[in-house]
């Protein structure tokens, strides 16, 4: 079963989804204060009320699980074997584009290599997948 050009466009969002929340995740936990409470139930309580409350964090993990509902919805009408290299390699790419942007240290030469490299990949994936579907209905 080939994925129609709006499934890819799902998929593709998704993975932009996960990738550009992770490093905003990733820095707005950096900056919590640690909770500390007498019992696990409580100390539990507390992280959740710190986490919830805190929008700095509540927007991106909010707009990641948007990703994760989206996929879990696009899988019902995709290919497994095209969904999942497309949102997971993408969302790798997109979490070290959105990293460099908030000023993060991604790596050289080598990791710019890669995220072409698998860029082009994706690509390949993706045309193939959608040249086999011109001509049918699209299912998404």
């Amino acid at each position: 079963m080939a994925a129609s050009f709006g499934q890819v466009l799902a998929l593709v969002l998704v993975a932009a989804l996960w990738g550009g929340t992770q490093p905003l995740l990733k820095r707005a936990s950096s900056r919590l204060q640690p909770v500390h409470e007498r019992t696990w139930v409580r100390q539990l309580l507390q992280e959740m009320k710190t986490l919830f409350l805190n929008s700095e964090y509540l927007v991106p993990f909010f707009l990641n699980q948007c990703g994760s509902l989206l996929y879990y919805l696009t899988l019902a009408s995709t290919d497994l074997t095209l969904a999942v290299p497309i949102s997971n390699s993408l969302s790798i790419v997109f979490t070290l584009v959105v990293g460099k942007v908030l000023g993060e240290d991604i790596g050289g030469k080598r990791t710019f290599a890669g995220m072409v490299l698998t860029t082009a990949g994706i690509t390949l994936c993706i045309t193939s997948s959608v040249n086999k579907t011109q001509g049918q209905p699209s299912t998404l």
